[in-house]
């Protein structure tokens, strides 16, 4: 069985995914062990000091984070996250969120995410861990 090509992955996945298109998360890059992803946001996305749910952030930084790591065309499934919000983030930010794996096992893989606004300063710092299952995605 051959492993489908990471754009196919990341294609499919963000087809199924209605919470990312609900974002208005774009797809800019996506490839084995890596995935850039952009979004900007909207006034429903606030919380009551009128800067950006801390879930959007992390929602962002998710869906990169697997991308990234499905993209492979194994089925991996997050089991350890953790997100920093440097800076606040306000309505009508630009937001892109760098996925990269930074070290993989059989059944681990090891990413951070660099999420930054339109003035290219860091808003968020994600990392998390993935368990590889030995299940090929479906395309």
């Amino acid at each position: 069985m051959t492993t489908p090509p990471a754009a196919n992955v990341v294609h499919t996945l963000m087809a199924r995914d209605r919470f990312s298109q609900w974002l208005g998360i774009e797809v800019l890059e996506a490839a084995v062990g890596r995935s850039v992803l952009r979004m900007t946001i909207r006034d429903d996305m606030v919380n009551g000091f009128g800067t950006s749910h801390g879930g959007i952030l992390f929602s962002l930084a998710d869906s990169a984070f697997a991308f990234a790591t499905n993209a492979c065309g194994v089925l991996s499934v997050a089991i350890d996250c953790t997100v920093s919000f440097p800076v606040a983030v306000r309505p009508g930010d630009v937001l892109t969120a760098t996925a990269i794996e930074q070290s993989t096992t059989k059944r681990l893989a090891f990413c951070e995410v660099t999420v930054r606004n339109q003035d290219d300063v860091i808003a968020g710092h994600f990392r998390g861990t993935v368990y590889r299952t030995a299940t090929p995605h479906q395309l």
